[in-house]
Parts: structure tokens; C-alpha cells; sequence
């Protein structure tokens, strides 16, 4: 018997045999421990069993089962495989990305002592401070014993005791998840009887403490069920009376009460005040029907509400169904950000049944989340990570904002977009999949008018809520009649005065975090740039350095140019810590904060920024693209774009559709209750058409000029591109690999190769990038136009001059 084993490695599966005695145990999903090379060992997942011995070399045998129950299913399974054939990479490298590393175990090297050395004086100090350390303390891994010796690097010495005998290396599988656990307390099982705790409190009474405690512990019920006595955490038991700590262990030695470890969730949630969901008005209903419907025929509807039109109370029906079916749900967002007031609401109406996923959780917490799916959790509320997940009766998918960008994972593979890998992950279940956003996607909605999907329209906005109006100004001319203070226009500033005078909030949105995106000597020109990057540093003047953004390089902020000496050195453009600091000059008794990545990095930072607003104890919220999504507030009567131009100004296909969904979005935060708001662009260009289809909300006139472009110069929906990204360290070995490459594909599919070219940045972490772009009509057979492209790369890579050259496909690369 033969088992095919996927390593969480980039490497295809590899067969092990199944020695006799594990024959009857073993099963496809469970992990197993298995030897790679000469000594690593490695935890594996079993994806086939069969009798098929591979020729050619000898077969390793499995060493040890590790889970008696499988930990994968065959859907998992299935959903990995598409993903490795789809996304061109490896099983074992969609492997690493599902499992949470707690459940993924490789071995370390621990060092054992052998025995005395003959004669002492012929060890160095080095030596034997290591052989001391390992006779007192058995199996100590190399960085363990770095530390105690004081030396980085002990490799040498370890090498000089292994040859003389005096110490051995093993392989030690580490498991890095462990249960939590916490102490319970409970009566002792030889208290049975009323009468039995009378005579054990009469002989208390000269041990007052002892007594004390007792007593403390019979409060916390009403009534004792000598069969069952009341488990207490240790924790609550002594919260109140912390000195008594040592009287509970005199009482425990006294056989009066008992101590327990018992694991407990890391994660817990509140079901105290369980809510019913809200009725939905008659518009909501209608499309809440409409959908249903939609259902019977079609597995994927898009539901294309305005922003506050009410799509998540129609989601909270539509998961009530399901679970009233015995299904579970599965709610992607594309950002954790997202997750913190969807979680609340959730929480309110179904309770414990909701598990959180993201990756701000510790591992512990997502192991704990992995391995409660189903026995815990019914409805899963995450990132684009979550579709990993081991459901076991999938009903439906929710894919919040579908048409953001966030959905698609860049680095490192599977390359994977969450939102595509949803539906298939549906298809596999035999589930449900609705799309909901105010700004569908440009092949979303192409799909749902050729018929592919269902769609369903949600025009009006939830209540008495209208609309935001939508005003431009024209920044080149606001200057001109010097009606600009910094960054902001008259007109805003005005609005937000007016707004802060009502007690109302603002939000201010600035696509660029940091204090400035670069810094220039006014002399001679100079922009100081990223060692290891061809980029300028960004300025951070909370921090008073220069970072580069791209690999976390970091510099202190220069006195004078690197390049002239010149002191005269000034700050260009401006980020959204510059825009929160002349904020604070301007409004001196307006609360104002930042929402970016700079200021949420720790676990709760986002949640306590949020609350705050949430709760009016901000004012100004100024941010980059997380106040865009999603986010519901009743205060905020104004949003402010600061810069539309950088956006439209990039160059890429999906440019104005991005900036259209950016815009809308953000502007789609004002007046969400009963007060109508305003939201006000600044930009040089207010004529500009994706600005106008923002002003009227006419997504349908952008949706036809963009799917005319895109007909025309060969993008998707009609094409699929697969973008060949190559790295290297030396910039004439990467042009001269991408020259061969773009060659040889040009061979294979002619004028469908594009370069190859230099991206924006082409040096990144030192390593320079060159990129060729394959085009694809839809109706190409992809799985053999993927076998060809990687024979192209396997040809490449096989030549000795391109040594560790990287070669990566990106398919779907938007």
C-alpha cells in the first residue's frame, strides 16, 4: 500500500509506503509524519491512497499517523487541487496557505549528550560551556544553546564535539499549537453529603482562611448537587480574594476541594442579549424574493445595491435560512477592517454561532477556529483566507464588496483571487453564491448580463436615507483665486466648519498614508531613494524617518542632501499624517484621527479608532481606503476626497473602474440616515468622465465605455492574462532569461506575448523584475495553454546561466 502525501512545501505531492501495522488505521485527510531528505521529518496530508509503486527510486515509509480522524476533507482536498491546476503552482504550497501554522509541524535539529570526553583540557571554552549545557538538559535545539553560550554562530563547535563523539543530532517534530488551559476547582467527590460539609466546616473553625474559602466557593451556587459539584475557574475564585492563593492549596492537600485543568476556548462571544433580525422593508423583500428565485435556476447572483441601500439585513435573512436548513455560511470581506462592526451585529442576532477568521488572530486562535468549523461555528465571518476553511455542509457564500481588489492574494502563491475561489469552493458544496456591492466589477456584471449569473438591482437607500450630493472642485482654479489653504479648498473647509458648528462628523479620504510621499533637496534635485528598491522613501514624521514601503527599509529623516549637503530640503505632496497634522492647526477644537496602516499595525488599534467615531468621540476621521468600505455611521454628513487625480493617473487597464469604485464608495459614506449629505472632490480635472459618472452615479455609462476599451485592446472579460513575473538579483541575468522566455512563448502562442518589459518599480528587496504578459481568448483550452507556458518556464530554468532566477505566473493577475 502506497500513500500520495502533499508537504507544505512548494513541491507536488510525493509517495511514501504504509507500512503493514498503519494499513488499517490510515486514511486520506489525516496528517502523518514522514522523512524528507536525510533527516528532515515533516507533517503531511494524505490526499490518495492506492497500490502503485513508483519506479525509479526507493519509497520512504510513513513513520507515524498524527490524527486519527481526518483533518482535511475530500471537498478541501478537491478545492486544493483546482486551485494548484488553476493558479499554476504546486499542492503543497496551497497547502501551506490553508492550514494555520499550529497544524503544519516540520521537525527541528536538537543536539543530545553522548558522553564524557576522556580528557577535558583538549575542549575549548566554547566547547565545554555547550557540552556542560547538554549534560544538564537533554535534547537543546542549536539557537537555544547560541543564546546560553553567547555566540550567533556555534555550528563550528557543534560540529567539532559531533566528531569527536561526544554529542549526536536528532530530529525533534515540534508542534507549535498547543490547547489552552485553565484551573478548575470543585469539591472533593468525598464530600457527598450535607452532612459531610457540615462536619468539614465544623472543623474549619480554627482555620479561618481555609473556612473563608469554603465558603467563598458554596456562594457561587445556590444549591450543591453532591453528584455533580459546581466546577469554578480558579480565576473567578480568586479574583476577589487573591491572598487567599495559598489557603487553596492547604485545601486542596486536605482532600476538602480539588483542582482540575480542563481547555477552554481562546475565543469566546457573548450571547446574552440575543436580538431578532429586522423586518425588511417592501423594496428589500422584493429583492429578498427576487434572489431566491434567482436561486432555483442560477448558483451565483449578483446583487447591485447603492451604498446604504440595506444589502446586509437582506444577507441576514438569507443566512437565517440557511441555518434553519442545517447549513452553514460562509461571509467573506475583503478586509479585516471590514469585519469589526459586521461582527457586532452578527453576534447580536445569532450569537456564539459566529466565528471570526483573519490573520490578526494569534495562530492558536485560527487553529482553534479551523478545528471548531461545524461544532461550534455554523457562520464564518473573514478575509479572503477563510474559503480555506474545513466546512462540512456549505450553504451559502456572501461576497461583501466582490469588486474589490483586496480579494486577490499577490504574494506568496497560491496567487489566488477569494472571490472566484468562492464560487468554485460553492460549486464543490453544492452552494449558493451572491456578490453584493454598490460598484460591481467590470466581469461580474458582464457575466450577469450574458446570462452566467443572476442579478438583482436595489435602487432606493434603506429608509428615509437619500443619496449624498456630489460636488467637484477644480483645484487649478481654487489656487488661482487663492482659495486653498495646504491641501484643502475653501468650499471643504467651509463644509467641514459647518459640520463641526452641527455636531456632526467628517471623513476625509487620502489615498496615501505617511507624512510625505518624498522629500526633495530644493538645490540640486536630489530625492533620496530605497537602498533595495527603486522607489523613493515616503516620509513619517511621527516617526521622523524616511521608509520605503515596499520592503520596510527605514532611514532618520536627513539634516542635509546625501548628494549636495544643502540643508534646503522640502517635503513634496502630502500623505494622510500631514493631512491629520494642518487639520489640527486649522480645527484646534476638533478631535481628529488617522485610519491607516500606519495607525492600526496592533491586533485592537483598528476597533478603538472605529469606536471612537462610532461613539462621536471623534470628529475628523481622515484615512486611506479603509474608510471606504463598508464602514456605516450615522453622524457623518461629509466626506471630502483631498487628490482624485493620483488615481485616475495610473497606468493600468482597470484605472477607471478602480477609481470609480474608490470614489463612489467613499463618497457613499455621507448621510446614511435621514439628513441628506454632501461629499466633495477635489480634483484638477472636473470634467473628466469617470469624475462625472461618479457626480451622477451612473455606473452603466462607465460599465459601456469600459467594456468597449476592454472588447477592443484585448482585456478582460474577453481575454485572460497570465502575467510572468522574473527576478533576479543580477539585472543582466534577468533581461537576458526574459528575452529567452518571451521567445519561446512566442513560439507557442505568437502575438498573444506581450514583452517582455519593465514594470513602474523594477527592483524590489534587491532583487531587479523583468514581466511578459500573455493574453488568452476565453474559449482557449487554459489547462493546456498553462502546460505549455510552464514548459517554457521549465525550459529556462533548466539553462545554467539562469541559477536562482525566479520565474512566477500571476493568472487573473487583477
Amino acid at each position: 500500500m502506497f500513500a500520495d502525501i502533499v508537504l507544505p512545501l512548494n513541491l507536488s505531492p510525493l509517495t511514501y509506503g504504509v507500512p503493514f501495522e498503519l494499513e488499517g488505521q490510515i486514511k486520506v485527510g489525516c496528517r502523518v509524519t514522514v522523512q524528507l531528505g536525510k533527516r528532515k521529518l515533516y507533517a503531511g496530508i494524505i490526499i490518495k491512497i492506492h497500490s502503485n509503486k513508483p519506479q525509479g527510486y526507493e519509497v520512504k515509509d510513513i513513520l507515524s499517523i498524527i490524527d486519527e480522524d481526518p483533518l482535511v476533507s475530500a471537498h478541501q482536498i478537491q478545492l486544493w487541487q483546482w486551485m494548484a491546476d488553476y493558479y499554476m503552482c504546486t499542492l503543497g504550497e496551497v497547502m501551506s496557505a490553508s492550514l494555520p501554522s499550529g497544524l503544519k509541524m516540520e521537525s527541528e535539529t536538537k543536539l543530545m549528550f553522548c558522553k564524557q570526553p576522556d580528557d577535558y583540557s583538549t575542549l575549548n571554552d566554547a566547547e565545554r560551556v555547550v557540552l556542560a549545557q547538554l549534560e544538564n538538559k537533554i535534547g537543546q535545539t542549536v539557537e537555544a544553546l547560541a543564546r546560553v553560550v553567547g555566540k550567533k554562530n556555534i555550528l563550528s563547535t557543534i560540529q567539532q564535539l559531533q566528531n569527536k563523539g561526544l554529542v549526536d543530532a536528532d530530529e525533534w517534530l515540534k508542534a507549535s499549537y498547543k490547547p489552552k488551559v485553565e484551573v478548575y476547582v470543585r469539591l472533593s467527590s468525598s464530600i457527598n453529603s450535607e452532612e459531610r460539609l457540615n462536619d468539614i466546616l465544623l472543623s474549619l473553625k480554627r482555620a479561618k482562611k481555609q473556612e473563608t474559602l469554603l465558603l467563598h466557593y458554596l456562594s457561587f451556587t445556590h444549591s450543591i448537587d453532591f453528584s455533580l459539584p459546581p466546577f469554578i475557574s480558579k480565576k473567578d475564585l480568586l479574583r476577589e480574594k487573591p491572598e487567599l492563593q495559598s489557603v487553596l492549596k492547604a485545601c486542596v492537600d486536605k482532600g476538602i476541594l480539588v483542582q482540575e485543568s480542563v481547555e477552554v476556548a481562546r475565543l469566546s462571544a457573548s450571547t446574552e442579549n440575543i436580538e431578532s433580525i429586522a423586518e425588511l422593508t417592501e423594496t428589500q423583500l422584493a429583492v429578498f424574493n427576487q434572489i431566491k428565485n434567482l436561486f432555483a435556476a442560477k448558483d451565483v447572483v449578483l446583487l447591485h445595491g447603492i451604498t446604504s441601500s440595506g444589502k446586509t439585513e437582506i444577507y441576514f435573512q438569507l443566512i437565517k435560512e440557511q441555518l434553519d436548513q442545517g447549513k452553514q455560511v460562509l461571509y467573506l470581506l475583503p478586509e479585516i477592517a471590514l469585519t469589526f462592526q459586521l461582527i457586532n451585529r452578527l453576534r447580536n442576532i445569532f450569537g456564539d454561532r459566529v466565528g471570526v477568521s483573519h490573520s490578526r488572530y494569534s495562530d492558536a486562535e485560527r487553529v482553534e477556529v479551523f478545528r471548531s468549523l461545524g461544532k461550534r461555528y455554523d457562520i464564518i465571518i473573514g478575509a479572503r483566507s477563510s474559503v480555506f476553511l474545513p466546512f462540512t455542509s456549505l450553504g451559502l457564500i456572501i461576497v461583501d464588496e466582490e469588486h474589490d481588489g483586496s480579494y486577490k492574494q499577490q504574494d506568496p502563491a497560491p496567487r489566488y483571487n477569494a472571490r472566484d475561489t468562492a464560487v468554485v469552493l460553492a460549486s464543490i458544496h453544492s452552494a449558493k453564491v451572491i456578490l453584493g456591492t454598490a460598484t460591481p466589477s467590470i466581469e461580474s456584471y458582464y457575466n450577469a448580463q450574458t446570462g452566467k449569473y443572476g442579478l438583482v438591482r436595489l435602487k432606493e437607500r434603506f429608509g428615509n436615507a437619500v443619496l449624498p450630493v456630489i460636488e467637484t472642485v477644480n483645484m487649478l482654479t481654487a489656487r488661482k483665486k487663492q482659495r486653498v489653504t495646504n491641501h484643502f479648498s475653501q468650499q471643504l473647509l467651509e463644509e467641514i466648519e459647518e459640520c463641526l458648528k452641527n455636531k456632526e462628523q467628517v471623513i476625509l479620504f487620502q489615498n496615501r498614508r505617511g507624512f510625505s510621499p518624498f522629500i526633495q533637496c530644493n538645490d540640486c534635485g536630489y530625492i533620496p531613494q530605497c537602498i533595495q528598491c527603486n522607489v523613493s522613501l515616503t516620509y513619517h514624521k511621527q516617526s521622523n524617518q524616511l521608509r520605503c514601503h515596499y520592503c520596510g527599509y527605514s532611514q532618520p529623516m536627513p539634516n542635509s542632501c546625501s548628494s549636495c549637503g544643502s540643508t534646503n530640503i522640502e517635503t513634496k505632496g502630502f500623505g494622510t499624517e500631514k493631512a491629520e497634522e494642518e487639520l489640527s492647526y486649522i480645527f484646534k477644537d476638533a478631535h481628529i484621527r488617522r485610519l491607516d496602516l500606519d495607525s492600526v499595525r496592533s491586533k485592537n488599534a483598528y476597533e478603538e479608532v472605529i469606536a471612537l467615531f462610532e461613539s462621536g468621540d471623534t470628529d475628523i476621521l481622515v484615512g486611506t481606503q479603509m474608510v471606504t468600505k463598508g464602514l456605516d455611521f450615522d453622524k457623518v454628513s461629509l466626506v471630502g476626497i483631498l487628490n482624485a487625480d493620483n488615481m485616475l493617473n495610473f497606468p493600468d487597464f482597470r484605472v477607471h473602474e478602480r477609481s470609480f469604485q474608490l470614489l463612489t464608495q467613499v463618497c457613499g459614506r455621507a448621510g446614511r440616515r435621514e439628513k441628506q449629505g454632501k461629499a466633495i472632490i477635489q480634483t484638477t480635472n472636473p470634467s473628466h468622465p469617470i469624475i462625472r459618472y461618479v457626480v451622477q452615479g451612473d455606473y452603466e455609462r462607465m460599465y459601456k465605455e469600459q467594456i468597449e476599451e476592454r472588447k477592443l485592446f484585448f482585456y478582460p472579460p474577453f481575454y485572460r492574462l497570465i502575467n510572468t513575473t522574473l527576478k533576479h538579483k543580477d539585472i543582466s541575468v534577468v533581461n537576458s532569461a526574459a528575452k529567452e522566455l518571451a521567445r519561446l512563448m512566442r513560439l507557442k502562442f505568437g502575438k498573444r506575448v506581450l514583452g517582455p518589459e519593465s514594470p513602474l518599480i523594477n527592483k524590489i528587496q534587491n532583487r531587479y523584475i523583468s514581466v511578459i504578459l500573455l493574453k488568452l481568448e476565453r474559449n482557449t483550452n487554459l489547462y493546456d495553454a498553462k502546460k505549455l507556458l510552464q514548459n517554457c518556464i521549465a525550459t529556462v530554468l533548466s539553462d545554467s546561466r539562469f541559477k536562482s532566477l525566479s520565474i512566477v505566473p500571476d493568472v487573473d493577475l487583477y
